[in-house]
């Protein structure tokens, strides 16, 4: 069976060949991009992979089942990149990876709140240079600040049980609250309650139509001064102008982002010989009190052997038989 991979970097074909032993199929790897022009060059793969930035809608859908495409694996968590409705239409199967290494995600999401809040980037840059001053690197204890937890799936749950040492209060909010979480002193609240009470608040929820824009100005209105928003979901969960204008006013004291609205322009690219024309990252990332990261907290090793060896799994479980982990379905 051909599969073809798209957006894929070196490390992409590096894990997937070697996970590929126990399957033999015959792999394909393009860098760029899937969309309505380039599905054009598939010729007989079965399946096809795509990332977090690759556009499956109805359009590229119907040209995939035209095409003979049984299989969409996604090699990441988030699935509102694909329009699941026109995959059920043309009988093409949809699967994903669910809860690849939650621990990657909570870990970088904890190394993002600490680095802004001790500000160690800027003190390496300075050491580096022979300046020894403290001034402008005061931070605050986290230790009993009160962190709020949008979202407590697996990677929610990794991040509440990381943070939970710094003996901080948890605030959650979830559609099913997790009775483990709860059981072990987790105090589930409504929206409201969360913003206007939380110190920090994380986000770990997947992107949906209902959601989008969940940080906005009418929302972070309702939150403390100089909150501390931590984004390591999607960036659609962010209206990135309303948080620059908050930045400004000085209502978000700390914004740290892995995921950025329209990533899919810059993120996973080496720019740095280019001129941007993205006015809004720009002006995001000329704020001291914002960190940036290029959609890197899934990039351990330990998520990148789980997510080949998912994968590769699921899309041979759906060849042979039609379904594969119920999980894993969409």
């Amino acid at each position: 069976m051909k599969v073809a991979f798209f957006s894929s970097k070196p490390y992409d074909e590096l894990f997937f060949r070697k996970e590929n032993e126990k399957y033999n199929f015959e792999l394909e790897f393009f860098e760029t991009s899937l969309n309505s022009q380039v599905v054009n060059a598939l010729v007989d793969e079965t399946a096809i992979c795509v990332f977090v930035n690759d556009i499956v809608d109805r359009n590229v859908i119907e040209i995939l089942a035209n095409k003979g495409i049984k299989i969409i694996a996604l090699r990441c968590a988030g699935f509102n990149n694909v329009d699941l409705e026109a995959a059920k239409e043309y009988g093409i199967k949809v699967c994903r990876v669910p809860a690849y290494s939650p621990e990657a995600v909570a870990e970088h999401t904890l190394a993002m709140l600490l680095t802004l809040n001790r500000k160690t980037h800027k003190a390496y840059n300075r050491v580096r240079e022979q300046n020894f001053s403290l001034n402008g690197l005061l931070g605050f204890n986290i230790n009993k600040k009160t962190v709020g937890v949008v979202g407590t799936g697996k990677i929610g749950k990794a991040f509440i049980n990381l943070i939970k040492g710094f003996g901080c209060e948890i605030l959650a909010y979830d559609l099913f609250p997790d009775k483990e979480l709860e059981n072990s002193g987790v105090n589930y609240v409504d929206l409201d309650k969360l913003f206007k009470e939380s110190d920090i608040i994380s986000l770990h929820c997947p992107l949906t139509p209902e959601n989008k824009y969940l940080i906005n100005k009418s929302t972070i209105s309702e939150m403390k001064d100089g909150v501390t928003i931590i984004n390591t979901s999607r960036g659609g969960l962010i209206n990135t102008v309303d948080a620059i204008e908050a930045l400004k006013e000085h209502k978000i004291g700390y914004l740290g982002i892995d995921v950025y609205e329209q990533e899919e322009k810059l993120f996973f690219k080496d720019l740095s010989a280019e001129i941007i024309q993205d006015d809004t990252i720009q002006r995001l990332m000329s704020f001291p009190n914002v960190l940036v990261t290029a959609h890197q907290a899934f990039f351990t090793q330990e998520a990148l052997e789980q997510i080949s060896e998912i994968t590769l799994r699921s899309i041979s479980d759906l060849a042979k038989n039609g379904k594969t982990e119920k999980i894993e379905m969409l």
